[in-house]
């Protein structure tokens, strides 16, 4: 099973690049053309994010730096070790529906002291892959956009994160314990 993940890996995202631009001009579609209007809109829209980015990027700072991290994974540690789940982990599952920045810091941090070929580093690499920054899709694209009402999209985030989390943890004590 790890030599079939592994040749998937090896050959997806070169696959993925030859197909599309063969798609796009078996279609007609005038590939570069379409690239640069895309670029084009995306200087505009990074204009408009910057506001909200910012936004984000201080709250995430004051809940880091308060202290509220470390109090809330103190409290939820003892239950999530009583179910198996490894504790060193657990501020990645909070940091990276917040941050990816700081998600792949932490994770960064976890195979410098672990190994990337430990438990805690194959798991910590499986959640930053398979979870989103839910917080800040929500706040930079929806607020860029203008969409007030999140609260829907915001749920299944979470929930989505949440699943990506626990599936992680089983597919590593699958696939690697």
């Amino acid at each position: 099973m790890y030599s079939w993940i592994n040749m998937i890996s090896a050959w997806a995202i070169p696959v993925i690049i030859v197909f599309i631009p063969l798609f796009a001009a078996y279609r007609k579609i005038p590939v570069y053309e379409s690239f640069v209007e895309g670029a084009k809109d995306g200087f505009d829209t990074a204009i408009r994010i910057i506001p909200h980015l910012v936004g984000m990027m201080v709250a995430i700072s004051v809940f880091r730096a308060s202290g509220a991290m470390e109090l809330f994974i103190g409290w939820i540690r003892p239950f999530f070790e009583m179910i198996g789940i490894p504790s060193e982990v657990l501020p990645l599952a909070i940091l990276r529906p917040i941050t990816g920045a700081g998600s792949l810091a932490f994770t960064t941090d976890l195979i410098q002291q672990f190994g990337p070929d430990s438990l805690i580093g194959r798991i910590a690499s499986t959640i930053q892959g398979s979870t989103d920054t839910t917080m800040y899709v929500i706040t930079v694209y929806f607020g860029a956009i203008g969409i007030r009402k999140a609260s829907y999209a915001l749920k299944v985030g979470l929930i989505s994160d949440a699943v990506g989390f626990v599936a992680s943890i089983v597919v590593c004590y699958l696939v690697f314990a």
